[in-house]
């Protein structure tokens, strides 16, 4: 009987402890990642403002082959909304809208259904560093509620880490190649 008390109590001790751990860990984070593109800002500017351009960039419309995001509203806009809907859960169901658009920065909100159901905002930065040179910043405002801001944290900082990084590459070989 005791050494099932003491099993109990370790399975519960090893249970607790990631509920305890995200009392510690930040709910909100940011990842940004940047590159150089050899283009004019404008051109650059205009390529990434028009969601349908996603299609051939974007690591994760591109994780579906089947699936094809639906655009609502005048693609390059503000209200402008993506919707996508995979049976991949790796994509899973979720939209994007266009909510501001400078002439340095797109900035959107995302709407995740599916897998999980959360909220985040995201922004693309351009910057000319020269008349034919084009920084460009990818960057994910992450808003995790508890517990899950230590999942999000540990596993999907670095997810979106490495996915904006292979999608700046993907537009940066796109647009030098024009």
């Amino acid at each position: 009987m005791k050494v099932i008390k003491i099993i109990l109590i370790l399975v519960l001790v090893l249970l607790a402890i990631p509920f305890v751990a995200a009392l510690f860990v930040p709910k909100q984070y940011t990842v940004s990642v940047a590159t150089t593109v050899k283009m004019p800002k404008n051109q650059v500017m205009e390529y990434l403002k028009l969601l349908k351009n996603q299609n051939e960039y974007s690591e994760w419309i591109m994780a579906d082959t089947v699936n094809s995001p639906e655009i609502v509203g005048t693609d390059g806009t503000v209200g402008a909304i993506q919707k996508w809907n995979s049976k991949n859960d790796k994509v899973g169901e979720g939209e994007q809208e266009i909510t501001a658009i400078t002439s340095d920065k797109i900035e959107v909100d995302l709407r995740f259904k599916r897998p999980f159901e959360s909220e985040a905002k995201a922004a693309t930065i351009i910057d000319s560093i020269s008349e034919n040179e084009t920084k460009v910043t990818s960057e994910f405002y992450a808003n995790d509620s508890y517990p899950m801001n230590l999942a999000g944290y540990l596993f999907g900082k670095n997810l979106i880490h490495e996915t904006e990084t292979k999608n700046l590459q993907n537009i940066k070989t796109i647009l030098e190649a024009r």
